[in-house]
């Protein structure tokens, strides 16, 4: 007999610190058990980070995959998957798409596919391969959305998914937890008071151009040396790259002024004890770093790449700048670090763009409305369910 709540699978590569991540969970944590069951399957490993699922009932499982095709991985996915019995199967990104077939053998009867950004090796999208297999892929997914406006164009005109399969699902988040810190700014830790720290948090690996970022910071401190004793740069997040950018502030000559701590649970307390937010990605989808730096009052800098002109109001909410340009970067960042009272205004401009466009109610009931509308289509499984959200 099938159980009378419906499961949703969600298929991630690595379960780990990330955007991603971060926001499947707060979604998984706030659709109420009553409306759907959820298991998070990990093509690779999971990490602590699975921790912050508070939903007792939610079952981790990896899958190890090996770099490459792994044609095991599809066979071991294919018998979890007739074990669990889902109704759902959601992957995300291009490292899940690919498996939808074997989700459709499995008798899944909903396939979802969501972009949240493209892949670090391909950050334009571009990569003839990648392009063959999503489109290859498309008469196996109900739906293949994107997390902001760039990638839905991007899916419907490069890759061809119709109207029919596609939509926009955009972040949202948790402005209780992400909010200013008044007059009682924290210190980020080894920095002291009187320091004036730009931050930004993501996993260190090449789309995210953590290097520029340090490159812009070295400028800046040539741009403004009669702030350069005060200016600090703290680099949150973990990831392939992160030795060789803690050995590139060494050979700067800034291990002191740079701080590199991996990853880290205490993200909203962080934010708080910043003066400016930065993103230096070379692609983007809508990230939600800057969303939570917004909600934490931050003006914020980034690069014009995929969604973050959606997100950034340039000139009310911060600025953008080119990809791979540290001195533009320099620029951006000199014009807060010398006007206080813009960087204010523009971070409190900010917080009220995310209560406004992307609060967290609001996208969890979207992906619900997917789940419904998916499942009332395909199954009987909801007709005596009543669908309800958790806030």
């Amino acid at each position: 007999m099938e159980h009378a709540v419906p499961l949703i699978v969600h298929l991630v590569y690595r379960l780990d610190f990330g955007g991603l991540e971060n926001l499947m969970v707060e979604r998984i944590n706030r659709i109420a058990p009553g409306a759907y069951r959820h298991a998070v399957v990990a093509l690779t490993q999971s990490s602590d980070f699975a921790k912050k699922i508070t939903r007792p009932d939610v079952q981790i499982h990896e899958l190890h995959k090996q770099p490459g095709a792994s044609l095991g991985t599809h066979l071991d996915l294919y018998k979890l998957l007739r074990r669990l019995r889902p109704t759902v199967l959601h992957s995300y990104n291009l490292a899940g798409v690919e498996y939808a077939p074997i989700a459709l053998l499995a008798g899944v009867p909903v396939r979802i596919n969501g972009a949240h950004g493209r892949d670090a090796s391909d950050p334009d999208g571009t990569n003839p391969k990648h392009r063959m297999l999503r489109r290859l892929m498309i008469p196996f997914h109900d739906c293949m959305y994107g997390n902001s406006a760039d990638l839905v164009k991007w899916n419907r005109e490069f890759i061809g998914v119709p109207a029919d399969k596609s939509r926009l699902l955009g972040n949202g988040i948790d402005s209780d937890k992400f909010h200013p810190a008044g007059e009682a700014k924290g210190d980020v830790p080894g920095f002291g008071p009187g320091c004036t720290v730009i931050g930004t948090v993501g996993r260190i690996q090449d789309v995210k151009d953590h290097a520029g970022l340090m490159d812009a910071f070295i400028g800046l401190r040539t741009m403004l040396p009669q702030r350069a004793a005060t200016l600090r740069l703290a680099i949150v997040g973990d990831g392939p790259l992160l030795p060789a950018l803690r050995q590139k502030a060494l050979d700067a000559g800034i291990g002191d002024q740079v701080w590199l701590p991996g990853a880290r649970t205490d993200i909203a307390d962080i934010l708080r004890s910043l003066d400016i937010f930065c993103m230096s990605s070379l692609a983007e989808g809508t990230p939600g770093s800057a969303l939570e730096a917004m909600a934490s009052g931050l003006p914020v800098v980034g690069t014009r790449v995929g969604g973050l002109p959606e997100v950034i109001d340039e000139g009310v909410t911060g600025a953008l700048v080119p990809p791979a340009n540290p001195q533009a970067m320099a620029a951006a960042l000199a014009h807060y670090i010398e006007d206080a009272g813009l960087a204010r205004l523009h971070g409190a401009a900010g917080r009220e763009r995310i209560l406004n466009r992307y609060n967290m109610p609001a996208m969890v009931a979207a992906y619900q409305s997917m789940y419904d509308t998916l499942c009332d289509r395909k199954t009987n499984l909801r007709k005596h369910v009543k669908p309800c959200v958790e806030s």
